[in-house]
């Protein structure tokens, strides 16, 4: 019997799951569920760098007139784009030469490379969920702009997607400091006051936050404030997995416990039709050709993601945080 094609097996199974790989990570990521719901995961073709275009200014030619009068036509530059570079993710799927020996049938070699793509997804999904919050330094800055970068414990500093926070006031989130802006470190006693106060910050209109991430401390402390009837969670969210409260008709998620990623003490209010997430269209954890090491006997299977995440609007985010 003629010994099966590793390759073959190995590339069929891959692209059996592209796609699901990217729904994977989707689904089971609070915010990225979210901003698939809210249709704001958008792939980019290409260029140079990934453009997010943003509203910055009101249009001037909102006037009130009367029959003849003449309208003001003039010029109205509203929108100008924000600039994210682009940010690359790896994983690999593994054979050595031995394990193929080991398992010679094409159901065996089946078998373990279901294993081995499992595992490479879990681990897709844990770094992504941690690239999320990030501020984007890891790695010599080749990781993704996270929420710490996005939506800072210090939105009057810094260069977020080519704009200068410290110049423009527009492109500054929104921020809660316990201590300094509430008067004491947060608990259970003060912590519905302090999100009362970051949340009207955060609201213009009817556009509000849609989604809270606390971290385990915070998270306990609006669990503990609230009473066993104010308890109301979202199915959406807990069918998903997530551990989930309201504020407001906002759903709360706990995002912390073991391996969570949310820093500590820390809480996001989101408006996540302003927040973005920016794949590559032809780089959405998508496998590339097999790789064969020229001084080991085994065969890699890369899986690459390329994109970002993006903000078009920032004053409608914030934090409240303690440091």
């Amino acid at each position: 019997m003629a010994s099966p094609n590793v390759s073959e097996i190995a590339t069929t199974t891959l692209r059996n799951r592209t796609g699901k790989l990217a729904d994977n990570v989707t689904n089971n990521n609070a915010i990225l569920s979210r901003m698939n719901r809210r249709g704001t995961i958008k792939p980019v073709s290409g260029g140079r760098t990934i453009l997010q275009e943003l509203e910055y200014a009101e249009n001037v030619t909102y006037q009130r007139y009367s029959g003849y009068e003449v309208l003001n036509i003039s010029p109205s530059d509203v929108f100008t784009a924000a600039e994210f570079d682009w940010k690359q993710i790896a994983v690999n799927v593994t054979m050595s030469g031995l394990e193929q020996l080991q398992n010679s049938g094409v159901d065996a070699i089946i078998d373990l490379l279901a294993s081995r793509i499992k595992n490479a997804e879990k681990t897709m999904q844990n770094g992504v969920a941690e690239d999320l919050y990030s501020n984007g330094t890891a790695s010599g800055g080749k990781q993704i702009g996270g929420l710490q970068l996005l939506v800072a414990d210090d939105p009057t500093t810094g260069t977020v997607g080519g704009i200068n926070r410290a110049t423009w006031s527009f492109w500054q989130n929104q921020k809660f400091q316990a201590t300094s802006d509430g008067g004491s470190a947060a608990s259970a006693a003060n912590i519905v006051r302090f999100m009362n106060n970051l949340y009207r910050q955060c609201s213009r209109g009817t556009d509000k936050p849609d989604l809270i991430l606390c971290d385990d401390n915070y998270f306990a402390f609006y669990e503990s404030a609230l009473q066993d009837i104010q308890r109301v969670t979202n199915p959406n969210e807990a069918d998903a997995g997530y551990v989930s409260l309201k504020y407001k008709g906002t759903d709360v998620v706990f995002d912390g416990g073991y391996g969570g990623a949310c820093p500590s003490n820390h809480m996001y209010m989101l408006n996540t039709g302003y927040i973005h997430w920016r794949p590559h269209k032809d780089r959405n954890m998508v496998p590339l050709e097999e790789v064969r090491s020229i001084n080991q006997d085994a065969m890699v299977k890369p899986i690459v993601w390329a994109g970002n995440m993006t903000l078009s609007n920032a004053f409608l985010q914030g934090v409240l945080f303690q440091t």
